[in-house]
């Protein structure tokens, strides 16, 4: 499944280059031109990060989509994107997880953006699953394979199936061949 990005910026330059840098790296973008249209997309969608500008139709748009990424019940990581380099604690104070400086190189930004969607999604990961009961632990420290049992037992199948249609080939395979044999020695 691509991660799914939501860019809230009022420069149409800025938005499209960064959409399409971002589509090609393999995420799945929305874009947002004003602070307004950013908070109504978070409302109708779930993103994996919310890359907001500061400063678009007022001082506090910006803010204001932080707030918005911040209260969503998906948790999506959150990053400013400011052509005015912001103090950390002035970031963090908003609630952002991360401070991007415009403009950038391609590169960098990347991997900036994996770096905060990575140490994102590992802090979800060990908020949202519940520590498991003694009893669990033992299978849970067992190495499982990854496919349910429903899909070892359909492997399964597919795979007698296979061996059966050989089989009956060969069986259907060895019988014309003694019927030929006879029929060559009845000539």
């Amino acid at each position: 499944m691509k991660r799914r990005i939501l860019l809230v910026d009022d420069e149409v330059a800025v938005l499209l280059t960064l959409k399409a840098v971002l589509e090609i790296s393999g995420f799945d973008v929305d874009t947002a031109a004003s602070g307004r249209e950013g908070r109504i997309k978070l409302r109708n969608h779930e993103y994996s990060m919310v890359i907001t500008d500061m400063r678009m139709e007022s001082d506090a748009a910006g803010a204001e989509v932080v707030a918005a990424a911040r209260s969503a019940s998906y948790h999506p990581a959150i990053a400013l994107l400011s052509a005015f380099p912001v103090a950390e604690e002035d970031w963090l104070a908003l609630g952002a997880h991360k401070t991007l400086v415009k403009p950038m190189h391609t590169q960098v930004l990347l991997q900036q953006i994996e770096k905060l969607l990575a140490s994102h999604e590992a802090k979800l990961g060990i908020w949202s699953v519940p520590s498991p009961a003694p009893a669990e632990a033992d299978k849970i420290a067992k190495p499982a394979s990854t496919r349910s049992s429903a899909a070892k037992s359909a492997s399964k199948r597919s795979a007698i199936n296979t061996v059966a249609k050989l089989s009956g080939a060969k069986k259907a395979s060895a019988r014309n061949s003694s019927v030929k044999r006879a029929a060559k020695t009845a000539k």
